[in-house]
């Protein structure tokens, strides 16, 4: 495109000193701890298809009592906000 040419990047490869080569893969490999125990990561599909498997995830949880203690606490804090900025709930109830 233009007269001067543009430069072209060089490849570096470099592998560490110590570095074994293990079945684990690469060591620069970016992997989040838990995803070994997630069925939600990597999975190729449709959004259908993650919205189920995050769903049987939720409901195959094994510790069922922390979500229901994460419920309990929100909805305290959420009390406890309405009843800071002094919030009527009479205006849920029908007057007769």
């Amino acid at each position: 495109m233009g007269i001067i040419p543009h430069k072209k990047n060089k490849r570096y490869n470099y592998t560490p000193r110590y570095y074994k080569g293990s079945g684990d893969g690469s060591p620069f490999e970016m992997k989040h701890k838990f995803d070994d125990y997630r069925s939600t990561v990597g999975s190729s599909g449709g959004i259908k298809s993650k919205f189920s498997s995050a769903l049987h995830e939720l409901r195959n949880a094994p510790d069922k009592s922390a979500n229901r203690r994460i419920i309990i606490i929100i909805s305290v804090l959420i009390l406890l906000f309405l009843f800071i900025i002094d919030f009527d709930l009479s205006i849920f109830f029908s007057k007769l």
